[in-house]
């Protein structure tokens, strides 16, 4: 497979507990790299070794793009640079005067963009493959990818695009719905509900808990009836503290951003948009009402 380098996204860390740990293009999106995603895209708009002009383009590293978008800009020699509406340049070659403004290509700018690429990822995802079994009670309503060595266990709901990791252990009695990606070794235990997020590789959510619009970095554990609020009373989009300031996430639902490490003690509450920096953790019956830095 044909590999272009892009640079890692340097500029973006510190802004969330997700890349103090990783590169923001090691991180997964589907289960699969920021990375690979980028070059993915690039070879599927049949750019190649043999086909010259790698070498020119520039690629930002945090791009997230919408194929249709980037097979405009590669097949028009006259477009430049690509720009967002906030002004970002995902890819820009030499020569070329015209900009071509795109609104479903992003920038992975914040945490939850991460989120928003992860949806991207997975509704355009062609094949989903089940390599371990599930239980025969399992409702699958959606497409649901498994790994190897992986156990759904009974009474197991699934709705929506949902990737499940190598030797994983799901269930009993799980909902899970939305586009959620869980990576190898994880546990989801007894009666947890999980909607729209993301689970790192070696994360156990215990028994009882919610997790909606969430990311979860490696090696994570919530104790058991650990619950994420992801939704404003008024129904507004969430606000979000970064480096001193409140930055609007443009989002109606986000829930908690939790680095690596993070061990949370039974029956947390997390309040919207809340971060969690690697290797913190909570009492048991804590409030989370604002960042917990390390």
């Amino acid at each position: 497979m044909t590999t272009f380098h892009i640079p890692d996204a340097g500029e973006s860390k510190g802004c969330h507990p997700l890349t103090l740990t990783r590169s923001l293009g090691e991180f997964p999106l589907a289960n699969v790299s920021l990375r690979r995603h980028q070059q993915a895209a690039l070879i599927a708009v049949g750019l190649t070794e043999a086909t010259g002009g790698i070498a020119d383009l520039s690629v930002h590293p945090a791009a997230w793009f919408a194929q249709a978008e980037l097979a405009t800009f590669i097949a028009d020699s006259s477009y430049g640079k690509m720009t967002t509406n906030d002004d970002i340049v995902l890819i820009s070659r030499p020569t070329g005067a015209r900009e071509l403004r795109v609104t479903q290509s992003f920038a992975i700018a914040y945490s939850w963009d991460l989120l928003r690429a992860n949806v991207e990822a997975m509704t355009s995802r062609k094949h989903y493959v089940q390599e371990s079994g599930a239980h025969s009670s399992l409702y699958l309503d959606g497409r649901l990818q498994i790994g190897k060595g992986s156990k759904i266990l009974p009474g197991v709901v699934i709705e929506g695009d949902v990737i499940i990791g190598d030797n994983c252990k799901v269930g009993p009695n799980c909902y899970i719905r939305g586009s959620t990606s869980i990576g190898d070794k994880c546990h989801v235990g007894q009666a947890v509900e999980i909607k729209n997020s993301i689970l790192l590789p070696g994360t156990n959510v215990g028994h009882l808990s919610y997790l909606g619009d969430t990311i979860l970095g490696e090696k994570v554990n919530f104790g058991a009836g650990t619950i994420t609020s992801n939704l404003r009373h008024d129904g507004g989009a969430h606000r979000s503290p970064v480096e001193g300031r409140m930055v609007d996430t443009g989002r109606r639902k986000l829930g908690a951003i939790v680095g690596d490490g993070v061990h949370t003690g039974i029956h947390t509450s997390i309040y919207p948009g809340r971060k969690l920096w690697p290797k913190t953790s909570t009492l048991p019956g804590a409030i989370v009402d604002k960042d917990i830095l390390a």
